[in-house]
């Protein structure tokens, strides 16, 4: 009697597509806490805390203008506002700001802000020492919340910048569905 020793050609491709399928899904898996130990180790992204504000010094002879963006995203039922649409201040000066924000929706919803400037060069300039972002914000039915945002621009920032602008966008937080804050 004679065995074949060959394996089925559509089995051996069934289980190499099987093995790439899960080697995928273990990188994509794997992604998030590399991307955010690269972040934490070289700052980048740093969102989570207060920045530090070396020097403190105004720099009277220029202005700055920070414009304010607010959004929500993936159906985040909530209303968010910048109460002042833009400021005017000297690079190197304190200054605080505040945020409106109202959960829609009949349930608690947890999210959290994410940052962005423009022009994105800025981002390295600009030292928040307070911020809502920096935490989860969890709203009951109906809660509205005002939320400061207290910052520094430092005076090193290129002359040819004036105008800033700091856009948030809000993201829920999935898996705190009932959690109270």
């Amino acid at each position: 009697m004679v065995t074949n020793t060959h394996s089925n050609p559509n089995l051996v491709t069934l289980r190499k597509l099987l093995i790439v399928a899960c080697a995928m899904f273990g990188f994509g898996f794997a992604l998030v806490p590399f991307y955010k130990k690269i972040c934490e180790v070289t700052g980048i992204n740093n969102v989570l805390k207060a920045d530090q504000v070396a020097n403190t010094q105004v720099d009277t002879g220029r202005w700055l203008t920070v414009e304010f963006d607010a959004n929500v995203r993936s159906n985040l039922p909530w209303t968010f506002t910048p109460l002042e649409k833009s400021v005017r201040f000297h690079p190197g000066e304190l200054v605080q700001v505040t945020f409106e924000i109202r959960n829609d929706s009949p349930r608690a919803v947890t999210g959290q802000a994410i940052p962005s400037y423009g022009p994105q060069l800025a981002g390295r300039y600009f030292k928040k020492l307070e911020c809502f972002c920096f935490t989860q914000q969890t709203l009951q039915p109906g809660e509205v919340r005002r939320m400061p945002v207290v910052f520094v621009i430092e005076k090193d920032l290129p002359q040819d910048v004036n105008t800033v602008t700091l856009s948030y966008s809000f993201f829920e937080v999935e898996g705190t569905a009932g959690k109270a804050s």
